[in-house]
């Protein structure tokens, strides 16, 4: 299958599984609405998929609604095989995904760092100017 098709193939996968979570057809208690699917990696086989979870929840609610999935995973499938029409349905492998979290985390360190050097700019700048206006350096 060529590489654009498997793409496809993951969003449609991705839209189904975030439709399901929103619609709370998955009655599994560990799922919470707050899940979000980020992508689906869909092999070249069509054997395998790799489903990337993530949360702004805390990262054992994470963990929590990852085995949740991974528990209804054959629901999931045989639902969403219904809908599309291919020769095979990939198996559904549910992975958390703290990228988002993780890209969060490095942009708010690159702000403080920013925030701290404008500081120490600013009072560098400060100690400057007291000791061009001191009459008594002169």
């Amino acid at each position: 299958m060529g590489q654009y098709r498997l793409l496809k193939l993951g969003e449609q996968i991705r839209g189904e599984i975030a439709n399901m979570i929103l619609r709370a057809q998955i009655k599994d208690p560990r799922v919470s609405n707050f899940l979000t699917i980020n992508r689906v990696e869909v092999a070249k086989d069509l054997a395998h998929a790799k489903v990337y979870v993530s949360t702004f929840m805390s990262e054992s609610e994470l963990n929590r609604g990852v085995e949740g999935l991974t528990s209804a995973a054959g629901f999931i499938q045989s639902s969403i095989a219904k809908k599309l029409t291919i020769r095979q349905f990939p198996h559904l492998h549910f992975v958390a995904d703290t990228s988002i979290r993780d890209g969060y985390e490095m942009a708010k360190k690159l702000e403080d760092l920013v925030k701290s050097d404008a500081e120490k700019s600013a009072a560098a700048s400060n100690n400057a100017e007291g000791e061009e206006g001191d009459p008594c350096n002169a």
